[in-house]
């Protein structure tokens, strides 16, 4: 309740919507030029490929994975957002190929202006996400914060020799998204107060990504990542430099969310995806594509799903068995011999 009395939702305490309020990715790159990456000979993962988690080695058949991700509301709902940010955290776990194990809460509240009603709801709709995916949220830290945000540090294991990386993608690989692209639009619209399916977007968004990396795993990847707040063009450029390959995409086999392309043509565009778009231009070789379609690629995508690199002839089957699942998977390009570059 604010001072003046008058509820107010969620969404008007945020400056931008979930994974669109990370720090661009040309930004972050020019920061992280300057800090020099660590080096040690457990660290399996760390910084220099950019990937969605670090890695470290315990034994010669466990090793630790270890992330965290929080973002500001994206709905109103307190228990949807709780959900949204814990189903969004773990993601990074699943997409190095490992199993969650627990977390810790990350929490910044305005307290004089949400009650700790909210904020239970918020709390308990992460827990949530933890009992559906295995793993205990427990404990955490907490700040006073004029702006709300909410996320999670996650711990996982993995196998040493089956960790996937951004740097795992092999000539011959066929590339497989697991969940519709076009949440940042949709949830754009909402905020802007356009008509748009944000029950369609929520389902997308609170839907794990376990199914995803068992199919990633069936399928013999060896790269993989998930694809969030750089859209579908800024995470798979990041995998074809770091891999040191070409992607080729068909367009047209791209799953999205229904009347994002309308909603895109009516100037409907996310902040985060116009910075995407800049981003990835020297990079992505167009092809036929247009404006509109680099736009939807690069949208910025909050618990999105999984982009994984199946071995060759195994790609149909993954996306089979998702879809058998319920997730509207598909099968969306190739990868070739290259020197970093995305062809639609």
């Amino acid at each position: 309740m604010s001072d003046t009395g008058v509820a107010r939702r969620l969404t008007e305490f945020s400056h931008g919507a979930g994974c669109g309020c990370k720090l661009g990715p040309a930004q972050l790159g020019e920061v992280l030029a300057a800090v020099t990456p660590p080096s040690h000979p457990d660290l399996l993962v760390g910084t220099d490929t950019g990937d969605d988690a670090a890695v470290w080695r315990l034994s010669e058949d466990r090793a630790l994975v270890a992330t965290t991700d929080f973002f500001t509301p994206i709905v109103d709902d307190p228990g949807t957002w709780g959900a949204i940010a814990a189903t969004n955290a773990v993601s990074d776990v699943y997409a190095m190929g490992g199993t969650p194990l627990f977390a810790l809460n990350l929490v910044c509240w305005p307290s004089e202006q949400l009650g700790p009603d909210v904020l239970a709801a918020v709390l308990e709709g992460g827990a949530g996400v933890g009992r559906r995916c295995g793993f205990a949220v427990v404990g955490g830290h907490t700040i006073d914060d004029p702006e709300p945000k909410y996320g999670l540090a996650v711990v996982g294991e993995v196998h040493p020799d089956r960790v996937l990386t951004n740097a795992g993608l092999r000539p011959g690989d066929e590339l497989v998204l697991t969940k519709p692209l076009g949440i940042g639009v949709t949830t754009t619209a909402v905020k802007r107060g356009v008509p748009a399916d944000v029950d369609a977007a929520v389902a997308v968004m609170t839907t794990p990504n376990a199914d995803a990396a068992a199919a990633a795993r069936e399928a013999d990847a060896t790269g993989c990542t998930d694809v969030t707040g750089y859209g579908l063009l800024g995470h798979l450029t990041k995998m074809t430099v770091a891999s040191g390959v070409d992607a080729h995409v068909d367009v047209a086999a791209v799953p999205l969310l229904g009347g994002v392309r309308e909603l895109v043509a009516d100037g409907v565009v996310p902040g985060g995806t116009l910075r995407n778009r800049a981003w990835i231009d020297d990079r992505v070789v167009a092809g036929s594509a247009g404006e509109e379609d680099l736009l939807v690629l690069s949208d910025a995508q909050t618990s999105g799903g999984l982009l994984f690199g199946a071995a060759p002839g195994r790609g149909d089957s993954a996306v089979a068995w998702l879809r058998g699942r319920g997730h509207d998977a598909a099968r969306i390009g190739t990868v070739t011999e290259g020197t970093g570059l995305v062809r639609l």
